[in-house]
């Protein structure tokens, strides 16, 4: 059951790295958010990787992280994306479509066979949680469009940041789903050749690499860098990095990829609950039920094995 704790304690990182993300990307001014919060990533788990290398003596080679390339490039554009996105949308929203990766994944597997020795029953759970998933991602899609302006505006009211309709709001999380969810299979794919270990240090050198180019862009631009505006970054970073150590050796377990990958993608169920209290983020009954569709297909896929 190690599987289990690793995932859980990756949902529970990766949530605090949601809010901090939003913290650190969603101010208006600030058009190189995105890049400044690729940065702070990059920086954070290269100096974690050299930690491994240098004192927990992992292996790493320019093999490993030419075979692991593709992989990391997902996540990566997968993230960037995630971060232009919190710009337009709540927290709330963008998190569950995100994270819907998991169903994903899971109904990947499905169509490939890998589920193929689990009993009737189980296939059919399985097969419902997806279609949970998918009608709640399509129902947000249907509610931002057709919700009244006026209402909008009187809803986020007492919000941190208010948001106008706008389809770029609802594609680039849709697109971090599809990026993520290929990174994702990706993984358990080149982790049945690779360590985990060395796998994770490859992800986080090619990371560190992304991140000194965004740096360098910026430097270039002569962008400013203020403690106030780069904190939450950092400590969003540190959770990413943390989250994705517990999550590679989640995932390394290749009998309960189909499981692991959805309980960790419940932590957008906690992202809800942070943008609720932290953001004042208020959303309509609607959104909720759709949210609430969304939750329970991740959960009902993370549960079904335990």
């Amino acid at each position: 059951m190690s599987w289990f704790w690793f995932s859980v304690l990756a949902l529970l990182c990766w949530s605090g790295s949601d809010l901090f993300s939003k913290l650190g990307c969603c101010g208006e001014k600030d058009r190189t958010a995105h890049l400044k919060m690729v940065t702070a990533v990059g920086i954070v788990m290269g100096a974690h990787a050299l930690f491994m290398v240098l004192f927990r003596d992992v292996a790493i080679s320019w093999e490993v992280i030419w075979t692991y390339l593709p992989v990391s490039l997902l996540y990566i554009l997968s993230m960037a994306l995630g971060y232009i996105g919190l710009r337009y949308i709540e927290l709330s929203v963008s998190s569950p479509i995100c994270n819907s990766s998991g169903a994903l994944v899971a109904a990947v597997c499905l169509l490939t066979g890998a589920l193929s020795e689990l009993e009737r029953m189980q296939r059919l759970l399985v097969i419902g949680a997806i279609a949970l998933v998918c009608v709640g991602v399509i129902g947000l899609g249907i509610v931002e469009a057709r919700e009244d302006e006026t209402l909008r505006l009187r809803r986020q009211e007492h919000a941190n940041r208010r948001y106008a309709k706008s389809r770029l709001a609802l594609c680039l999380p849709i697109a971090y789903c599809l990026l993520d969810a290929a990174g994702t299979y990706a993984d358990a794919l080149v982790l049945q050749t690779l360590d985990e270990n060395s796998a994770n240090v490859a992800y986080e050198l090619t990371f560190f690499a992304a991140g000194m180019g965004c740096l360098l862009y910026l430097l270039i631009r002569r962008e400013k860098f203020t403690v106030r505006q780069e904190a939450p970054k950092y400590l969003a970073a540190c959770f990413e990095t943390v989250g994705q150590l517990f999550y590679i050796y989640a995932l390394s377990d290749e009998a309960h990829v189909a499981v692991s990958a959805p309980i960790i993608s419940a932590y957008c169920a906690l992202s809800v609950l942070w943008s609720r209290i932290f953001l004042r983020e208020k959303l309509s009954w609607r959104h909720y039920a759709m949210l609430l569709l969304i939750v329970a297909g991740i959960v009902i896929l993370g549960m079904f094995d335990i």
